[in-house]
């Protein structure tokens, strides 16, 4: 009689039978990962940087199959409006700085320090803004890649309980980013 190991194989040896590694990320986890391996990459990013004294600046770092990366950078005063991101899902990271995430109806702000990380779904509205005396730096992933931001004309974002942010933990920086480093005038934060 055969042993399993003689008809099927030695089951380690089967790498053709396992599904392939996705070359590009496909779950808000790996978004979030994808965010924090740009981060650590300051050689990556930091070169890249502008600072703009009259609106955001922002670069396109990078595109995929149903996402994409900006840059931004924020001088103090410098904020997004209350928007939401249409369709898209994304993760917002702070690289340099602080920013100040506000939602809710009564407004509420939240310091995100270099580091930390939101997770936000389709229709989350929120306004970011650097409300420190120094520059700033983000990383935005939107997926699918950002069609539209809409802009609300009320003074505070409006968040229903459907679509509140997740906040991820920050991985403790390897070695806090040097202060130097906008947002996309269409784009959001």
């Amino acid at each position: 009689m055969n042993s399993d190991v003689q008809i099927a194989g030695d089951p380690l040896d089967i790498p053709h039978l396992l599904p392939p590694v996705p070359a590009h990320p496909s779950t808000v986890s790996a978004f979030a990962g994808l965010a924090r391996t740009i981060a650590a990459d300051r050689d990556g990013w930091a070169p890249l940087v502008r600072y703009d004294a009259t609106s955001r600046w922002y670069h396109r770092l990078r595109t995929g199959p149903g996402y994409e990366v900006w840059l931004l950078s924020w001088v103090p005063g410098q904020g997004s409006g209350a928007h939401d991101h249409g369709r898209s899902s994304g993760v917002l990271t702070v690289l340099q700085g602080e920013l100040t995430e506000r939602v809710g109806t009564r407004g509420v702000g939240h310091t995100l320090r270099a580091g930390a990380q939101r997770v936000f779904a389709p229709g989350y509205v929120h306004d970011v803004v650097n409300d420190s005396l120094e520059p700033a730096v983000s990383l935005h992933i939107y997926f699918p890649g950002l069609t539209e931001m809409p802009l609300h004309p009320t003074q505070s974002a409006e968040l229903s309980a459907a679509t509140a942010p997740v906040a991820v933990p920050a991985a403790a920086p390897s070695a806090p980013p040097a202060a130097a480093p906008g947002m996309l005038g269409v784009m959001g934060g």
